[in-house]
């Protein structure tokens, strides 16, 4: 029976065929079917368009290339900010998290770690955590996650459970410890912004950051 993997955007469990993972090793998929980047650029875009790297083309295969790749194929996307990203391979397993700042196209600090075993959300969120703990309080920056769950659950979710006293309806929060340190850290910056960029679509330092992220899954940065 093929592994299941849970969507990063409804959180539901989904599997996918085993040809697929043993064609293309390493891969981590993030996205159920109906969330998936690729359906959404091919609902959005006529049949007959094509795309490059370059050009902001999505994709759906983890690539795991180093940093070096990262910068030699990519250029488009924001050239300022914090960019994270979180990974388990396979899902729930051994993962990393990823995280970059961003200044006028240059590096100004980059951080990474890793997991024995883990969850592609609980990356996703930890990536978020250290992001916060390097900016200063008053800074004015914005953070990128390809995670819609992680910035819907900070920003809608998270304090309508806290006024709960940390419940919710369906059942157990998975990941609270890191939902509520998150929490606090997103108040103690009030002037940075957490928006959600798509992921694996041409941009540079989200990519960069998935990098990061699975470096730990390499033998070089």
């Amino acid at each position: 029976m093929p592994p299941e993997f849970e969507c990063q955007v409804c959180s539901s469990s989904f599997d996918v065929p085993q040809a697929a993972l043993d064609k293309y090793p390493g891969w981590a998929p993030k996205y159920c079917r109906e969330h998936s980047p690729q359906k959404k650029a091919t609902q959005s875009k006529p049949k007959s368009s094509s795309s490059s790297r370059s050009g902001g083309g999505s994709r759906t295969v983890e690539e795991n290339l180093t940093l070096q790749q990262v910068l030699q194929a990519y250029s488009d996307g924001p050239t300022e900010g914090v960019f994270t990203d979180g990974s388990s391979i396979p899902n729930p397993g051994p993962g990393g998290w990823g995280m970059v700042w961003v200044v006028a196209g240059e590096v100004r600090e980059q951080r990474h770690g890793a997991a024995e075993h883990t969850t592609n959300n609980r990356m996703e969120l930890q990536a978020l955590i250290e992001a916060y703990k390097v900016l200063p309080t008053d800074a004015e920056v914005t953070i990128h996650t390809d995670s819609r769950l992680c910035v819907d659950t900070i920003t809608k979710w998270a304090p309508g459970w806290e006024k709960k006293g940390w419940k919710k309806k369906t059942g157990p929060i998975k990941n609270l410890e890191l939902i509520q340190e998150l929490l606090a850290l997103y108040r103690e910056h009030p002037k940075c912004r957490l928006e959600w960029i798509a992921a694996h679509s041409g941009n540079r330092w989200n990519e960069y950051a998935d990098s990061l992220a699975t470096a730990w899954n390499r033998a070089v940065l």
